[in-house]
């Protein structure tokens, strides 16, 4: 993998060739609408080895290139297509803000200053262009005088880009407001200086369509100001809207501890956190953030992991348990050493993963990026023949100009760029707040025509972890007894089953008492002698052994037990049998609902599992899955083959698992979910990473995938639509250029402010 540069990384390589592409990403500077985007994307998909995704709304180039081709003729292709391109800088680990600082200021919109300036300039021009009851004697120069500035000043970032296409062969959104706002100004300058507009006391009345007037008295100054105010304010709340929709990435970026106290010979040392390597021991204080991703090695507490999961109940913890940087210590003091630093941990693997979804595009994008491309040449055609058309069939120069500058000026194609980039930010990083994961723009088409979802048992629909679930005792036997005796001598195993019954005994008696002539007798059970009384623990037939028969109240209990799927324990001591255990991997207390909800987005569940036949069922019933829709006793290689099977009958399958044998099901699925706290393999594998482990959130994660889709496809519409109905409109003399830019601008925010509402998408459980 190529290291060489930050933003630099080694792609994977797939069907065996001999040199795997490099990805590096591009910060890409000067773009201001979706035909900048799509020509820096073609013309960097013209060189030999490269494939590149170019996105208008983050700014960012994604590029794939292979041997002969470097880094730094990548940016000179950009820099020769009239753009700036340069590698984003490295994340610079801040000093840690002393207490009463002062929040930072956003950062400055290098418009708004020209916004405020010609805001002010155009207001009287407007007013007297449009009242005549305004329109003093000369007043026309006053607003002539008022309007140079705001054309000038306020409009020169249009100007400049468009002189730097014009001399790269290019033209782009700012080519036609350029063009219309100053062919406005032109013809006023003319109609004041050479024709009949500058007479003292000329009236101009304001019209919203196109009449036919005296070309050299009429004016345009109100359209050439108004147009460069209503652009300007229009960069200026798109801008501001991507940055909010681009707050939830920032947002998890800015989720890590800034510095950390290291354990260095038995002293702590505060260190910035960037100096963490593996195997470091750290110390985390209560209401402190945890570093980086560790084990815990000394202490106990319960960690808030509410920023990364959206779960707001805390997760005790005890040496031995993994926490996760980024999360915040809410009980006592922790020793923790880390097992992962800097890239690797998952708060920054989660953020790469938003960010590439971010990168990406959507098929219907693509099109819309096609159509950019083209776009602005076809305007001015349509321009051109506006102007010649309406000359020729009203023979009024008036008239026709107007038409022909409405038209430069309504078909700016931004909300086309925007459609998609704006949308996928948003829902991307609500879903990152959410603590789900959405790998790229591909996966929410799937999620529309998925209809039956693949539900692994162990580890998704149950805990994946032995848990005691019922204690049955003979006459005279109270339920804390059997479980301390039976909880002592089982926690000298270190089977699973004996781990879950010490575990909840000591849980539900406050301790366990030591052990002696403690025994493992294999595939059998255990026994000791714990506070005088010999303890025997396992199957039937090792109490059998010690003449303990079950009684029939016990041995009814173990005939359910095993009925229901479910591990019974037998425990007796001091020569009777006197107690029956069931151990089992539990449900998780949300799954019910889990199915019930994605019943309600139309997928049918099918549970899958490798245990036998009469668990599966015990469990699909729990949780309301029918026992057609079990799938049991199946080999981890299998699991492939029952989506294949699936597919072949014409479904579209989901699957959600956790494990490495779940990872190629995974893969092979039209739609792919991991549980979070699952194997890396499976979340590599996976199109949706659940960060919770909860199967709620895969329900959760199919809605705002569906919900951001919709939203995608609504802008597209809009966007679409807009420009197909507005541009005959302007042709056809029906619209004053003021009114067309108002009517463009309005068009970009209101795609980024639709996108903007699946900021209050909300998670149903």
């Amino acid at each position: 993998m190529s290291t060489t540069a930050p933003g630099i990384e080694g792609a994977t390589g797939t069907g065996g060739r001999e040199h795997a592409p490099d990805r590096v990403e591009l910060s890409i500077g000067g773009m201001t609408c979706a035909a900048c985007a799509a020509r820096v994307e073609k013309k960097l998909n013209r060189m030999d080895g490269v494939e590149a995704t170019v996105n208008f709304a983050t700014e960012k180039a994604r590029i794939d290139y292979g041997p002969g081709v470097s880094v730094e003729d990548l940016i000179a292709t950009v820099e020769r297509t009239g753009y700036t391109a340069e590698l984003p800088a490295p994340p610079a680990v801040a000093a840690p803000e002393p207490a009463g600082a002062a929040t930072p200021e956003p950062p400055a919109d290098p418009l708004l200053d020209r916004l405020r300036i010609s805001t002010v300039l155009s207001i009287p021009v407007v007013l007297l262009s449009m009242v005549p009851a305004l329109q003093f004697a000369n007043w026309q120069w006053l607003a002539f005088a008022l309007t140079g500035p705001v054309v000038v000043y306020g409009g020169l970032p249009f100007h400049r880009a468009a002189w730097t296409n014009l001399k790269h062969g290019a033209a782009t959104m700012d080519t036609l407001v350029s063009l219309g706002t100053l062919a406005a100004f032109g013809w006023s300058f003319w109609a004041l200086f050479w024709g009949h507009a500058g007479a003292p006391g000329m009236r101009h009345p304001f019209a919203l369509t196109v009449g036919d007037t005296d070309a050299s008295s009429t004016l345009y100054l109100e359209t050439a100001a108004a147009v460069t105010v209503l652009i300007l304010l229009g960069r200026h709340l798109e801008a501001r809207s991507r940055r909010r929709a681009g707050a939830a990435l920032h947002a998890l970026l800015d989720l890590g501890a800034r510095d950390v106290a290291v354990l260095q010979a038995g002293r702590e040392v505060r260190l910035p956190v960037d100096r963490l390597t593996v195997g470091t021991r750290f110390v985390v204080r209560p209401g402190e953030k945890i570093a980086t991703d560790g084990v815990v090695v000394e202490g106990t507490s319960a960690v808030d992991a509410s920023m990364l999961t959206g779960e707001s109940v805390p997760v005790e913890v005890a040496a031995g348990d993994a926490v996760t940087g980024a999360t915040v210590n809410a009980g006592g003091r922790l020793v923790v050493e880390a097992t992962r630093v800097g890239a690797d941990t998952r708060l920054a693997r989660m953020a790469r993963l938003v960010e590439d979804a971010q990168n990406g595009k959507a098929a219907a994008q693509r099109l819309a990026d096609r159509i950019s491309a083209v776009f602005v040449p076809v305007v001015v055609l349509i321009a051109l023949a506006a102007l010649v058309g309406r000359l020729l069939a009203t023979d009024s120069p008036t008239a026709a100009f107007t038409s022909a500058v409405a038209v430069l000026i309504i078909a700016c194609p931004c909300a086309l760029g925007l459609a998609t980039p704006t949308a996928l930010m948003v829902g991307t990083g609500r879903g990152a707040q959410l603590g789900i994961l959405i790998k790229g723009p591909e996966v929410l088409e799937t999620t529309r025509k998925v209809d039956t979802i693949v539900l692994d048992k162990t580890g998704t629909v149950t805990t994946g972890r032995m848990t005691l679930l019922a204690v049955h005792t003979a006459d005279g036997v109270t339920e804390a007894e059997a479980l301390r005796l039976a909880g002592a001598v089982e926690h000298a195993s270190e089977h699973p089953v004996a781990a879950a019954i010490a575990t909840a005994a000591a849980e539900r008696t406050g301790g366990l008492p030591p052990v002696d002539g403690f025994e493992s007798v294999p595939g059998l059970g255990v026994r000791g002698v714990v506070d005088g009384h010999a303890v025997v623990a396992g199957r039937e037939e090792l109490l059998a052994e010690h003449a303990q028969p079950l009684p029939e109240r016990l041995a009814a209990a173990k005939r359910t037990a095993e009925a229901a799927g479910r591990t019974a324990i037998a425990v007796g001591w001091d020569g009777e049998a006197r107690a029956v255990l069931e151990v089992a991997d539990a449900v998780r207390p949300t799954s019910a609902r889990a199915v019930a909800e994605l019943r309600a987005l139309g997928l049918r569940p099918v549970l899958l599992t490798g245990d036998h036949r009469a668990v599966a069922e015990a469990v699909a019933a729990e949780v309301g899955i029918a026992p057609e829709d079990v799938i049991a006793g199946v080999l981890p290689e299998e699991k492939v083959a029952v989506v294949e099977r699936l597919q072949a009958e014409g479904r579209s399958v989901a699957m959600v698992g956790d494990g490495v044998n779940d990872a190629a099901a995974l893969a092979r699925a039209d739609l792919g979910l991991a549980m979070g706290t699952g194997t890396d393999a499976a979340i590599e594998a996976s199109d949706l990473t659940l960060v919770r482990a909860d199967l709620r959130s895969a329900a959760d994660a199919i809605r705002l995938s569906r919900r951001t889709l919709g939203t995608i496809r609504g802008n597209l519409c809009w966007a679409f639509g807009y420009n197909v109905a507005a541009i005959p409109l302007a042709a056809a003399g029906l619209l004053n250029p003021m009114i067309a830019g108002a009517t463009m601008a309005f068009s970009s925010v209101f795609v980024v402010t639709n996108s903007l509402r699946l900021r209050r998408f909300e998670a149903a459980s």
